[in-house]
This record gives structure tokens, sequence and C-alpha cells, in this order.
């Protein structure tokens, strides 16, 4: 029996948007309807004639906890999830301490199952010390692994992760650029100088050093576009099943359309800052804009967007990184890289839905079905707004368009590099048919759920 209905609202239905009710039974989505009775239920949600959408999937953030609580833990950086209408993320390895092993795995998930309010996945670390512990994380259900990041002689590790069958989270920088660079320029201590030091060429050839194809893009700085395409480049020649995180650069951006052409089993993410902020921010952010890839010039914005718009680019993700504002306003040699996104990231991607920047079909890929695939999450039924999965539904009024404040947000960080940037929020956030936002958190902590990928060791085996 139905024990939910959500009535009046507005769908993307066949490239149509539809005004329906969505029925849900046992946390599942059971209809979708124009004449659906709403009779005898539980619970009724008025949709308002908002908009519905599945809830958002970032396959990229680090909610921190343990050592670094001060930072973030699982309650406020899921709550900053919901709020911005994401119902489950990947949370990457490299907390204090980092997840190396099945000890460090299950301190990190304890954590997250007794905190979080949503769903989540954990992925394992890969350090040149850890290899023999990488089929034990396999094992216990890691999501995937990484960041791998470009520079460091795992050979051994990648052979396994492979035979594995896993997805390598990449971090593309050749940190030999980078190192010259850094050295070039250790006396400038302006914070642009961090774009100069990690260049475009540095992501570039780490790409192409993976897909085999080395390219040049347009000159940079301390951490300049090529330092990514290095990294790139470097890692595609391995055949891993290959997933580059935070791809910031227009030549990177071509060796990854190149290898997909060429039948690689590649996929890539794209930052909102590297979608809505640019070198031309560090004035305005200081060391607050630091972060890996660094601000990049500019001339990548378009093609960024172009990549997202044509499926070069599959998913959005926050890469939320959450530093305290003492710990980012000083020098940008001493300030930590990263900044807070994850609560910003769906209601920044929905406003530019707004202005045509990108249609909700396509958002709708990128924040949801795409992550889902990828990821395994589709065997949890998350994915589409369909009959059978999981009732991870947001409720948008697409006339309430706000400015973002850093005071008004919920990660412990207090402070957003998006101050005053137009965002559409959503209203109600649903997971599992459950109401989990709505002006506030309106679910305990650990309402969230580990999406365990094929673990073999029990869900309830805590030990270490």
């Amino acid at each position: 029996m139905t024990d939910t209905v959500i009535k009046n609202v507005r769908m993307l239905i066949n490239n149509r948007i539809n005004e329906v009710n969505i029925l849900i039974n046992d946390s599942k989505i059971e209809k979708i309807s124009k004449t659906a009775s709403i009779n005898a239920v539980d619970h009724i949600i008025n949709g308002r004639g908002n908009l519905a959408l599945p809830s958002g999937i970032d396959v990229h953030v680090h909610f921190r906890d343990m050592k670094e609580k001060h930072k973030e833990d699982w309650y406020t950086g899921s709550c900053a999830a919901a709020a911005g209408g994401i119902t489950t993320v990947i949370d990457h390895p490299n907390t204090q301490p980092p997840t190396l092993n099945k000890k460090s795995f299950y301190q990190k998930l304890i954590k997250a199952r007794s905190k979080s309010v949503i769903d989540f996945g954990l992925n394992g670390g890969v350090e040149s010390k850890n290899t023999g512990e990488l089929t034990e994380l396999w094992n216990l259900g890691v999501t995937s692994f990484g960041e791998i990041f470009g520079s460091q002689n795992l050979g051994e590790a990648l052979d396994k992760i492979k035979r594995f069958g896993a997805v390598a989270c990449i971090h593309a920088e050749d940190e030999t650029i980078n190192r010259k660079l850094m050295e070039k320029y250790k006396n400038n201590h302006n914070p642009g100088v961090h774009s100069l030091i990690r260049p475009p060429k540095s992501e570039e050839a780490a790409v192409a050093a993976l897909l085999s194809t080395a390219q040049r893009s347009c000159a940079g700085l301390i951490r300049p576009p090529e330092s990514e395409e290095a990294a790139v480049a470097a890692l595609l020649k391995k055949q891993l099943t290959l997933h580059f995180c935070h791809i910031s650069t227009k030549n990177a951006v071509n060796l990854i359309h190149s290898a997909k052409e060429e039948g690689k089993d590649v996929t890539c993410e794209v930052t909102p800052h590297h979608l809505f902020l640019s070198a031309k921010s560090w004035k305005r952010l200081g060391s607050r804009g630091k972060m890996n890839p660094p601000l990049r010039e500019p001339c990548h914005i378009p093609p960024l967007w172009e990549a997202l718009n044509d499926h070069t680019i599959d998913m959005i993700a926050s890469d939320h990184a959450p530093h305290t504002i003492e710990e980012k306003n000083t020098d940008i040699y001493d300030a930590p890289p990263g900044v807070p996104g994850v609560e910003t990231l769906f209601p920044l991607m929905l406003e530019a839905a707004k202005h045509n920047h990108i249609t909700l079909k396509r958002l709708i890929e990128v924040t949801r079905l795409n992550p889902a695939k990828r990821f395994g999450f589709d065997a949890h039924n998350k994915g589409d707004i369909k009959k059978g999965f999981d009732a991870d539904i947001i409720i948008v009024d697409t006339s309430n368009t706000t400015p973002i404040r850093g005071e008004k947000l919920h990660s412990k960080a207090g402070w957003t590099p998006f101050e005053g940037t137009p965002a559409l929020f959503p209203r109600l956030t649903l997971l599992r048919g459950m109401i989990i936002w709505d002006e506030g958190i309106t679910v305990k902590k650990g309402y969230g759920n580990h999406c365990l990928r094929n673990a073999s060791y029990g869900e309830n085996d805590n030990t270490y």
C-alpha cells in the first residue's frame, strides 16, 4: 500500500515537463501518474507545483572527522549535503587517519554510520606502503580506489586495481612539473602564484601519460594546466577503469574525449569551482581560493561547459574539502588546499539550468544517473525517479533564486568561495521516501545507509 504521496509536482518525463503525483511505498517509488489516487495514505506532501528532480550523488567529498573534526564531521558534512539536495556521497580516503587498511576503514565506517543523515560509500586509499592491503579493502566493500596521485610510483597497486575491475579515481597533476615551478616562484607570495605553480601542462601531461597521447595547452603559472594534462596522459596508458577527478583544463578534456572515442573505459568529473570561478577570483578570495588543481584562466571555462554538455565530462562533483577560515587566511604557501562545496553544487547547477547553460535532462544525468552507474549505486536502486528506485527526491521552487551566504550554510567551514552567487536551493530533500531537509534537518544522526559494494565481510562486522 502507498504510504506517501508527493502531490502536485512538475517532473521532466520524455523531455517534457508534466504535472504529476509521485506515489512512494516502503522507501521506493511505486508509481508516477497524473491521475493517481491519493486516498488512504499515511503522508501527503504538497509539491505546490514545484519541480521534482532526483536528488544528487556527489562522488567526491572529504567529510574529515576523527583527527580533523574541527574542520568537518560526518554529521555537519551530511547536513550540508542534504540542505543542498545531495543524498548520497563518496568520501575520499585522505582523512586522519587515512583509509588504507581494515582498521582505518572501520574507524571511518563507524563514524559515518553513527552520524550521517545521508547515504554514502567509502573509497579506499592507495599508497606505496599499502599495496598488500588493497585486496582486503576491496573485499570490505570500498566503492572505488583513490584519489590516486599520478606522480606516485604505484605500478603494483594499479595492477591489482585493474584485476579487481575497480574504478581508479585519479588526481591528474604531474608533480615533477609542479616542483620545478615551485622552486622558480618560491619568493612570490601573491595568492595567484598557486595557479602558476600548477599549470595546465601538469594536468595535461598526467592525462596524456595514461591515455598515451601527450598534448600541450595554453601556458600557465605554479599549478599550471600543463600539470594536470601531463598526469592524465600518463595514467591513460595502463588500460585501467579510470575516473579523472576535478578536470580543469581544455586540453585535458580533449585528451579524455579522444580516449573515449578510442573505446577506453574512462570517465571524468568537473567541480563547480572550475565552472564558476577563475584566476580572476584570486583578487576577491586571496588564499581562501587555494585548491588543487588551482583556479584556471577564464579561457578554460567555456570548454569545460561545452564538454559537460557534449557528454565528454560525465558528472559534477564538489571536491568538498572544508578548512576553517582561520586556516585559510594565511600565506598562500601555508594555507591548506581545498574549498567547501557539497551544499552549493546542486543549487549552482539548478540556477545554471534556469539560465539555459545546461538542459534539465543533462543536469539529471551529471548529478545522478551517471554517478550512480559509474560507481555502482544503481545496484542500490539509486538513479532515476522511476518505479522501484529509492525515493531520493528534491522539490525545488524555481522562482526562489537566492544569493549564497556562507553564514547560512551548514558546513563547519563557515564560508564559501561562492559568496553572493545566485543559486536555487531545494525546498525539500527526501531520502528513501523520508523528508530529511525542510528548512532544517528532520531526521536523527545515523539515518544514512552505507551503500556496500558486494562486501565479503558482514555489514555489522565492526571488529578491527
